[in-house]
């Protein structure tokens, strides 16, 4: 079980050594009377090298090609690590007093670079604000710390309060809740418990000038807008969720699995659409396209379709009754197939051992109304695979729901092609592939979120409401101290508007 980040691959040379890649960019240091004052309202503050390299990067695929140069994204001058929310807001009224950024982080298991400290300032590390705090199983609420990795929290759950989060990201053992809430997480059973937005009941957030606000709190509230939804996802540019209300469910009492292979990807979305449409919402309806079906399965010629189901007896037994239906034309496989997804399903070791050998590689995640996926499936597959150094390029679909899907893109750059310059095969395979997915009816992203990778698209994803974002960053974060450099949102220290990346 974790309890401080992992780090994703070593750094050549070691952390102590490591330079900052985005050393052009301004870098705001922390003054000796500053730290002073950080030091008497937080007890673990650092300016160790060692430690401000590592809090300068995170699990974004580009930084660990960097990474195997000696290199982190940015350095950040000071890393604070606070026991309690009312140490969070004592930093930020610090740091927004004396115009210093703030970029929070958990576990840093993003892939997309949100948790970098692009202009320095303080690394503030929230894994110290850990723990189940209370648990309502009248109501099903559990109020948690935000730092609580992801496995503790639903080991806990389990063995002490027999219930379930029902939110299994790839990353549980290397992620936080507060980092799941940052980035909108999804989890792999999302299509029967939602996404994390989906069991936020309230949060407990710090403004940026130290203000603490908590949301929530009332099953449905019509007192206007969401407020917890203005901070799940705003990746730390609007405020800071110290902790938070997540709904949980009753430990499943059965479980059932089955294995399809269809013909075609199309084939196999139609038949996830029409499951869904008539009510079933199984925990996992996983479709592989050949490649990845080959990849994972060993399997020839077929788009696999996997299916697991857990829930009270009565409701899988019609859940896979409508399965089997919806099936019908396609090839049974054996539905040991699941057991071999969910004996891998969490291994990351692979990216470290491909990034090492000198491949580029990376995943692309989006989600669609169903009429546009089988166009946003061709088109970004063709647009990736059009790359004269890509060697691979596939996808799979990995949540569903009524009105729609995730795809997950992978894409590899052959290692001699791409060695003269892998940043910029990096750069068009995510320029093209984005902007493929985007033109045919995609959104920038389900789950992972936009950070500093994907910073890039967000004006021309959000189009016209990009304003209002921007307006309450203004409001909430006037000095623009929080997470600056994300979201494509105004950033104090930069001379232009474009991203740095």
């Amino acid at each position: 079980m974790s309890s401080e980040p992992t780090p994703p691959i070593g750094i050549s040379g070691g952390a102590g050594a490591a330079t900052a890649h985005f050393s052009d960019l301004v870098r705001v240091t922390v003054p000796d009377d500053v730290l002073a004052r950080l030091g008497d309202v937080c007890a673990h503050v650092s300016v160790e090298r060692a430690a401000a390299a590592e809090a300068g990067r995170d699990w974004w695929p580009l930084a660990m090609t960097w990474a195997t140069e000696g290199r982190v994204p940015a350095m950040a001058a000071a890393l604070a690590r606070p026991a309690s929310p009312d140490e969070v807001a004592a930093i930020l009224r610090i740091c927004d007093d004396s115009r210093i950024p703030v970029t929070a982080a958990g576990g840093r298991s993003g892939v997309c670079g949100g948790s970098i400290p692009l202009h320095g300032g303080v690394a503030l590390d929230l894994t110290g604000l850990a723990g189940i705090r209370d648990v309502d199983t009248t109501s099903m609420i559990v109020d948690v710390g935000a730092g609580t990795f992801g496995d503790v929290y639903e080991d806990e759950l389990r063995s002490t309060h027999s219930c379930t989060g029902g939110h299994w990201p790839q990353s549980i053992a290397l992620s936080t809740v507060g980092g799941w809430l940052a980035c909108r997480s999804a989890g792999q059973y999302s299509t029967r418990y939602g996404k994390i937005e989906d069991m936020a009941a309230g949060l407990d957030v710090v403004l940026a000038d130290g203000t603490t606000i908590v949301t929530g709190g009332s099953p449905r509230a019509a007192v206007g807008p969401d407020l917890t939804q203005v901070f799940v996802g705003s990746e730390g540019t609007l405020g800071i969720i110290t902790g938070a209300r997540l709904r949980v469910h009753d430990l499943p009492e059965g479980e059932m699995r089955r294995a399809f292979g269809f013909e075609s990807f199309e084939a196999g979305l139609a038949a996830c659409r029409q499951i869904l449409h008539r009510g079933a919402t199984p925990a996992v309806l996983r479709l592989y396209d050949t490649i990845e079906s080959q990849r994972n399965f060993d399997t020839e010629h077929r788009h696999v379709l996997l299916v697991l189901d857990e829930a009270d007896p009565a409701l899988i037994d019609a859940t896979m009754t409508i399965v089997d239906t919806e099936c019908a034309d396609a090839e049974v496989l054996d539905p040991m197939l699941v057991d071999e997804w969910l004996g891998h399903r969490n291994d990351v070791d692979a990216l470290e051992s491909l990034v090492s050998a000198g491949f580029v590689v990376d995943t692309l995640e989006v989600a669609a109304p169903w009429a546009a996926l089988d166009a946003v499936y061709d088109d970004t597959l063709a647009a990736i695979g059009a790359i004269d150094a890509t060697i691979a390029v596939s996808a799979h679909q990995s949540h569903a729901y009524p009105d729609g899907a995730c795809l997950y893109f992978t894409f590899a750059g052959d290692r001699d092609k791409v060695a003269p310059d892998r940043d910029g095969y990096y750069r068009t395979a995510w320029d093209v592939g984005s902007r493929a997915a985007l033109g045919a009816g995609a959104n920038l992203s389900h789950h992972h979120g936009v950070g500093l990778n994907r910073a890039r698209f967000v004006r021309e994803a959000l189009g016209s409401s990009f304003s209002v974002l921007a307006a309450m960053k203004q409001a909430l974060d006037p000095n623009g101290i929080l997470n600056p450099g994300k979201l494509a949102l105004a950033d104090p220290w930069a001379d232009t508007e474009e991203p740095p990346w």
